[in-house]
């Protein structure tokens, strides 16, 4: 399949700026995939679709505040320092997007507080793409008081479409409830529809929940711009399958119950530590995997996800495991039924 058989058109009134009041309120496309039926519920219905020895398999990475907006030194010239990845935690090197990047030379130092006080100093010490640099932090803090300063002075790194500065409320409302390893530069958008409501029924019906963690780049939201999928190369992002996951994950498949993938990140994940025998298998990386069809997939056989964008990575992996045809009947009604999109939308279950 060709990029162009993805392309829809998406109105912006239904992409999503701010969240559903609820977390478990927001609204909830159901489709079985062998029946092909579709049905409208809230989000907190999904209880409902597992039973007992179902997995629910979420991303329990944890967003940090990346974007600082500090000034070059001498000019005073203000400049946006999107954190992407730490690259060396000892020598305080990190990978970065930097706008205005025509002013941000190799040698700048970057100065990052208040009018008063300068916190934290950072100088350009590498260019790696037309926008990306590699930084240096010079001030010698612990990891500890590094941590602090950046949560002094960076901002919740919402996403760029929605056209507004980051608000104190979307701390929490631009993190899961269950986020935990810290590493991500955007939110895993499927887990943004769990309450604790929903956790305490999976409890009492006997739905197992398990933790992978992967932290999402912004090389998942990167315009695809080659026709042949096969062309395309994701970004490296960091992955975690941890033993006691893989186990419970195992014992699923051997008694033959729902294994539920929440997010394209956790299906990424899951995906790419298959063993040969075509079980999860606990190990650590990093992860290039970009899902198109045609695709067999391994583990889960149901999904959790958000309403994407046309041509995303997500939208085409997602697609490949409903159905090509039948995503794009989905789409079409989650128009005409006004359903939001993207990361503060709603939701969709695949089972």
């Amino acid at each position: 399949m060709k990029l162009s058989d993805f392309k829809f058109d998406l109105p912006d009134a239904l992409i999503a700026k701010q969240p559903a009041d609820y977390r478990d309120e927001s609204r909830l496309m159901v489709i079985n995939r062998n029946t092909k039926e579709i049905e409208h519920k809230r989000f907190r219905d999904i209880v409902a679709y597992f039973d007992e020895g179902d997995v629910m398999l979420l991303n329990n990475t944890k967003v940090f505040p990346a974007r600082l907006y500090g000034k070059k030194e001498k000019t005073g010239a203000k400049i946006e320092v999107f954190l992407l990845r730490e690259l060396n935690r000892e020598h305080r090197l990190w990978d970065v997007l930097v706008d205005p990047a025509r002013k941000i030379r190799v040698g700048n130092k970057l100065f990052f507080g208040d009018d008063d006080e300068d916190i934290l100093v950072a100088e350009v010490i590498d260019n790696t793409t037309s926008r990306g640099r590699t930084i240096r932090f010079l001030n010698d803090y612990t990891q500890e008081e590094f941590n602090a300063v950046l949560a002094q002075l960076g901002e919740t790194p919402i996403p760029k479409y929605m056209k507004r500065k980051a608000t104190e409320q979307d701390l929490d409302d631009y993190q899961t409830i269950f986020a935990k390893n810290v590493g991500a530069v955007a939110a895993p958008a499927a887990g943004l529809h769990f309450s604790r409501e929903v956790f305490k029924w999976f409890e009492i019906k006997g739905v197992n929940v398990a933790d992978v963690t992967l932290h999402l780049g912004l090389g998942s939201f990167r315009k695809i711009e080659v026709e042949d999928l096969s062309k395309h190369k994701m970004d490296s992002e960091n992955f975690i399958i941890p033993a006691v996951t893989a186990d419970i994950v195992n014992k699923a498949k051997d008694e033959k119950k729902n294994i539920c993938a929440v997010g394209n990140t956790v299906m990424r994940a899951v995906e790419s530590a298959v063993s040969a025998n075509g079980r999860l298998k606990p190990m650590e990386g990093w992860t290039e995997k970009f899902i198109f069809p045609p695709y067999d997939f391994s583990i889960a056989n149901c999904m959790v996800t958000n309403f994407h964008s046309p041509m995303s990575a997500y939208y085409i992996s997602t697609a490949t495991f409903l159905g090509h045809d039948l995503m794009k009947k989905a789409y079409e009604i989650a128009i005409e039924e006004k359903y939001r999109f993207l990361d503060y939308g709603d939701a969709m279950l695949i089972i």
